[in-house]
């Protein structure tokens, strides 16, 4: 494979799963403790929110990794 047609191939993947992400928002937010979990970082100040789920991103790509690495064998 040419290295032109394996980056298309990947703009192609990504853009696939930037949509289906895209598409999935409204489902994960009913998820109960989705952004919620303790060691996510909050701070609310009078007209002013910061929020930084570290916990949720790192369970998320724990789960994508172990997904990725079932369906993705080489």
């Amino acid at each position: 494979m040419s290295r032109v047609s394996a980056l298309s191939r990947g703009f192609v993947i990504l853009g696939i799963v930037l949509v289906a992400a895209g598409l999935l928002m409204p489902v994960l937010r009913k998820v109960p403790y989705l952004g919620r979990l303790p060691g996510d970082i909050r701070i609310e100040r009078p007209g002013f929110t910061f929020f930084f789920p570290l916990t949720t991103s790192i369970l998320l790509s724990i789960v994508i990794s172990l997904a990725a690495r079932l369906f993705v064998r080489r």
